[in-house]
């Protein structure tokens, strides 16, 4: 992998093992210690050894934080107790009248959280397609501070070119933030390409084992990392030392997990294009998705995530999604075993129904996390649960 070196000169895969993690000083333990604390002996009052309360520092979560700013070839990591966390944290940034620009086919609780939450307390955000540079232009008003991207989107795998982007918030004068969840910093590192601040899920590929909930916010900037700092601790939704732990494991075996995700998803994708009751298959490592070249520029692969659509009624796509035995009927993603999901009814049933389907988000929409399974046996489940279902 092109991946550009380090200061250290250590490329990913050797970053994605060490960075951060060196052997314990005290005992030389080559894992790095699980801190069950929450508070520290201080010297004098006011005088410590570098933490005071786990709330605003914990060995094992600072660890974990220098881990994923390098992976991200950032300065600095701030963890927290989940992906909405940490996107709320970008959003304590802004004021009342402030406006966000975003994506109109954006997770549905990042969705919830700006429309459900947010716009109580007068912040106000455009939905816009993210692939039509003119469209994110218009949508910028004076009062806006913040572009929120995700790259590929979910569900339908758009992708929206981060340094265009980027360069259309800066021209305006406001932040701009990517959700790089489902690319992870092993296939897209977006503060390369002009981003100000990148968003991670860690429940998903950077966890990797649908064993733990946690978000992180990255970025190069020494002044927004303080602030968020600052509202980390103040608002206090932060990870614990045996969640940064999880995590760490899970970032070890990334690049391998990674490699087979994208194998498996370029396998199933071009198989459900020939199939004849797949109406259409959103994947960017197809050369038909209309934002391939922009993937092949910013991208390192194309990632374990796709969707496709059936020409099915909801309750017809329903019985495909209930019937699979390889693949778990479950939201959430990026774990080791294959995931399969409704988003109509289950990750985007916050969007109204018109709202939804105007955004391209159908009834017979299903959004499936490729896992490292063997790809015979996943496209042989697929077979079975549509032929039961549309037969």
């Amino acid at each position: 992998m092109d991946d550009p070196d380090d200061d250290d000169g250590y490329r990913f895969e050797t970053r994605s093992i060490h960075a951060g993690q060196d052997p314990d000083e005290e005992t030389g333990a080559l894992m790095t210690p699980i801190h069950a604390n929450s508070t520290y002996e201080q010297d004098a009052p006011g005088e410590h050894r570098g933490y005071e309360y786990s709330r605003t520092g914990n060995p094992t979560r600072t660890d974990l934080e220098a881990n994923l700013a390098s992976l991200e070839n950032a300065e600095y990591g701030r963890a927290f107790s989940s992906g909405m966390a940490s996107i709320n944290t970008v959003l304590n940034l802004l004021s009342a009248g402030d406006h966000v620009v975003t994506g109109n086919d954006v997770y549905g609780g990042t969705h919830r959280l700006f429309t459900q939450v947010y716009e109580e307390y007068d912040l106000e955000f455009s939905f816009v397609d993210m692939t039509d540079p003119e469209a994110i232009e218009a949508a910028f008003r004076s009062e806006t501070e913040l572009l929120w991207l995700e790259t590929p989107t979910n569900p339908l795998m758009s992708i929206v070119d981060v340094e265009g982007a980027a360069e259309i918030a800066h021209a305006n004068d406001a932040l701009c933030a990517i959700d790089n969840t489902f690319a992870t910093p092993y296939l897209q590192r977006p503060l390369d390409h002009g981003a100000d601040v990148v968003s991670h899920s860690l429940t998903k590929y950077l966890g990797g084992h649908s064993d733990v909930v946690g978000g992180a916010l990255v970025t190069n900037d020494e002044t927004l990392d303080e602030r968020f700092g600052f509202h980390q601790n103040a608002v206090g939704a932060t990870p614990g030392p045996f969640e940064c732990f999880l995590v760490l494991r899970g970032t070890k075996t990334l690049p391998v997990r990674m490699d087979r995700h994208c194998e498996n998803a370029r396998a199933l994708a071009s198989w459900l294009q020939d199939h004849p009751d797949v109406d259409r298959v959103y994947y960017p490592g197809l050369e038909s998705h209309p934002g391939h070249e922009i993937a092949r520029r910013q991208m390192d692969d194309f990632g374990g995530m796709l969707s496709f659509e059936l020409d099915a009624t909801l309750e017809e796509a329903s019985a495909v999604v209930s019937n699979t035995e390889v693949f778990t009927l479950a939201e959430s993603l990026g774990g080791v075993e294959s995931l399969i999901e409704q988003p109509a009814p289950m990750t985007h049933a916050a969007i109204p129904r018109d709202e939804r389907l105007e955004a391209g988000l159908t009834d017979g929409l299903i959004r499936v996390s490729v896992g490292i399974e063997h790809v015979d046996d996943l496209t042989g489940d697929l077979e079975r649960a549509i032929d039961a279902a549309l037969s």
